[in-house]
């Protein structure tokens, strides 16, 4: 699983790193809650450790941000112990609260509480439902799609191309494959036919369509959805 943390002073999220890749996560780092929006829109984050007290962004702020998109367990993090405080950041939506200086093992016991009733509710679960790589989010119970923060709509065949290339994300598909999957019959000259959808695919999920970030097209071979 792969955990944020985020504070402001760099020694500490050294620290906590250091302890959490003793128990088997993945670490990801930032220092301001700018940052850290960054990173949960370009990785697959299952849990942040989020300092309050920050620059350019402070962590209620990033809180209430990433609570507008998604159920992501908060821990906050804080030298603040008034009860006040922690109220405000449980309201924002954090799962959690712990005060500096803290005991490690504490925070790793509170880490796994908190990623064991994530898992309980289902939310990784899901996951066999869900397809995602970067930003880019399919949840094919719903058939809903959302694109770095946006609800995407597409046609059904469009749906069908894209959920095929995220599903397999970072593998190449020729145009021939594309073809005979998402029509279900054998391809004759689709290059045309599969070039205008994935043209129409990319105007709906990338910001800059001439320069795609997740749909891109592996000359001589066929197209892929990138892998991030």
């Amino acid at each position: 699983m792969n955990i944020l943390i985020c504070d402001d002073d760099k020694e500490i999220v050294d620290a906590i790193g250091i302890y959490l890749e003793h128990e088997g996560y993945q670490i990801l780092k930032a220092y301001n809650g700018e940052e850290a929006l960054d990173v949960i829109q370009n990785h697959e984050i299952h849990l942040i450790i989020m300092d309050i007290m920050m620059p350019v962004m402070d962590g209620m702020k990033a809180t209430r941000k990433i609570r507008e998109e998604n159920n992501i367990p908060v821990i906050m993090l804080s030298a603040k112990s008034e009860d006040t405080d922690k109220i405000i950041g449980l309201n924002l939506g954090a799962d959690d609260y712990i005060t500096k200086p803290f005991n490690p093992l504490e925070l790793i016991a509170r880490v796994k509480a908190s990623l064991r009733r994530y898992t309980s509710l289902g939310s990784l679960e899901k996951k066999s439902n869900v397809y995602q790589t970067g930003g880019l989010e399919i949840d094919d119970e719903t058939k809903s799609i959302i694109a770095d923060g946006k609800t995407v709509h597409l046609t059904p065949v469009q749906y069908k191309i894209l959920k095929l290339l995220t599903a397999n994300a970072g593998r190449v598909f020729s145009i021939e494959e594309i073809y005979e999957k998402v029509w279900n019959e054998p391809a004759y000259r689709p290059e045309n036919t599969v070039a205008v959808h994935i043209r129409k695919i990319r105007e709906k999920i990338e910001i800059n369509p001439k320069e795609p970030k997740y749909l891109k097209v592996v000359w001589g071979v066929g197209y892929k959805v990138e892998k991030i």
